[in-house]
């Protein structure tokens, strides 16, 4: 498995931890919840890009070449007698440095089944796999789960398996017996829906096929789920255009990148990151011709 590193870094500083993000009015509350964090090589996400100027942005970040750490930000919507969670975690079974968002839950006195919904950005293992608990059962049984049709379609796929080459198989096999499992539960939706009131999709693909984003109305400024169209706060920032390793499709994750960094600063969005800093909290500003995450302010 691509993942599969071993127990590198577990005590690498980062901790399960829950942030407000922003009490949006009308009984809406946006926090995010850690699950962890991933531990992967360099080439997973540098590859393909140039070598040269990723160095100096990286050196700039005091961020190491050959691994990288990126942490785990799961976003909850509070509404009124709703609790949505975006995304279920890697789970128990998928990397040693990941799987903690049931610990952070119980930590926010949230109990899984007080879930309502989940909505899922994409079905990649460390935002699917959490679906199951180390028991194989369903961890929130309660909640209906919302799914983009094109990305389950493309997950459940039994070619999938043979297509998406050979590192990344494994998530093809994790991700049909995970699908399978909330078959019955499951609501789908396409782009540009309205997945729940004042959560509206958002086509966002290139790290997956059918990869979505999400807008949430606020009564202010809207948060922007962004899932995985942003993985890092540096070279994803400062070059937009390049393509990741960790995207499927390097080209058009580019593309879907540049444009959602523009949106979201044109549209002064605050955005949650899966595997942003601080909890993923932040807004995109623009800078020497580029873009810089700041941090929103805990």
């Amino acid at each position: 498995m691509l993942y599969g590193l071993g127990t590198a870094a577990i005590a690498a500083g980062f901790t399960s931890t829950a942030t407000r993000v922003i009490a949006a009015g009308d009984g809406r509350e946006v926090l995010t919840a850690s699950d962890g964090h991933l531990v992967l090589p360099g080439d997973f996400v540098f590859d393909g890009m140039p070598q040269a100027e990723l160095a100096e942005i990286l050196e700039r970040h005091d961020v190491p070449r050959d691994e990288v750490q990126q942490p785990c930000n799961l976003t909850l919507l509070r509404d009124g007698d709703r609790l949505i969670l975006f995304d279920a975690g890697a789970g128990p079974s998928f990397m040693p440095t990941a799987g903690d968002l049931a610990d952070t839950l119980y930590d926010m006195d949230i109990a899984p089944e007080d879930v309502t919904d989940v909505v899922f950005t994409h079905g990649h293992p460390d935002h699917l796999w959490g679906v199951l608990d180390g028991f194989d059962e369903l961890l929130f049984a309660n909640a209906t789960h919302h799914f983009g049709q094109a990305e389950w379609d493309y997950w459940s796929d039994p070619d999938t398996v043979n297509t998406i080459g050979e590192a990344r198989a494994a998530f093809a096999v994790g991700a049909q017996r995970r699908l399978e499992a909330i078959e019955d539960i499951v609501q789908f939706f396409k782009a540009g829906d309205e997945v729940l009131p004042g959560i509206m999709a958002h086509a966002t693909p290139g790290h997956t096929p059918g990869h979505t984003s999400f807008e949430i109305a606020t009564g202010g400024d809207p948060v922007l789920v962004v899932g995985d169209a942003f993985t890092n706060a540096h070279v994803n920032f400062e070059r937009p255009d390049w393509p990741s390793g960790s995207d499927q499709n390097r080209e058009l994750g580019a593309e879907t990148r540049a444009r959602l960094m523009d949106q979201a600063a044109t549209d002064k969005m605050r955005i949650v990151g899966f595997h942003l800093p601080g909890g993923g909290m932040g807004r995109v500003e623009r800078k020497d011709g580029a873009y810089r995450f700041v941090e929103d302010e805990a």
